[in-house]
């Protein structure tokens, strides 16, 4: 793990809206289109406004998110409306969306198509994650009936039923952990303190040490 250390919030955001620039630019000079995968939340938000800016041929960058709530993008929770509205904007307006939720479907019943569509952005060019004071990442939760099976799954995402919550669809283990370039994006004496932690547990009890041997880790108070 990587761990870069920011005086503030500020600097953190813009600093690594240009790091994930340069990536994608690096990605899109020696392949057809760069696959970025992004979390939701309030988090990331200041990013994508610094990133959707950048100078990058967008219309080959393919973005999808990193977990979904299985509700229409009209809802204020879908993940899918947060990335359009603040990331695929400005010069970003022009890349490739790839959603996962699919009206007229329970989640479980658009995995097998998800999937296939979903094969052409393996691997993940770019990876942005977040992570919960729980150590969750992407709708990867500690505890959950689901998270074996989303550790070890062979599609690439998968429908998980979080008690409580709404249906969620997620990236599967292999398929965070297989990204060729990750970043974790934290803010927060409580989330550097669940960062610590997690290094002492295992997979299912922090589910983000499937990603931290390889990831930067970006972190501000």
């Amino acid at each position: 793990m990587n761990l870069i250390e920011y005086p503030d919030r500020d600097m953190m955001m813009i600093d690594l809206a240009q790091t994930l620039a340069g990536e994608l630019n690096s990605c899109l000079m020696t392949h057809d289109h760069a696959s970025f995968a992004v979390p939701g939340g309030t988090t990331p938000g200041p990013v994508f406004d610094a990133l959707c800016a950048a100078d990058l041929d967008w219309s080959r960058v393919h973005v999808m998110p990193t977990d979904e709530r299985w509700v229409d993008e009209a809802s204020e929770r879908s993940n899918a409306r947060l990335i359009k509205s603040r990331l695929l904007t400005n010069r970003a307006k022009d890349a490739v969306f790839v959603p996962f939720f699919q009206e007229g479907l329970e989640a479980e019943d658009a995995m097998h198509g998800l999937s296939g569509r979903l094969d052409a952005e393996f691997p993940i060019s770019v990876l942005l994650l977040g992570m919960g004071a729980d150590m969750h990442t992407a709708s990867l939760f500690p505890g959950a009936a689901e998270l074996p099976r989303a550790l070890s799954a062979a599609a690439p995402v998968m429908a998980i039923r979080p008690e409580g919550q709404e249906t969620r669809v997620t990236l599967t283990g292999p398929a965070l952990s297989g990204a060729m370039s990750t970043h974790v994006l934290i803010s927060g004496d409580e989330k550097r303190e669940a960062l610590e932690r997690a290094q002492g547990l295992g997979v299912e009890d922090a589910p983000i040490n499937l990603v931290l041997g390889n990831a930067t880790v970006h972190w501000a108070p």
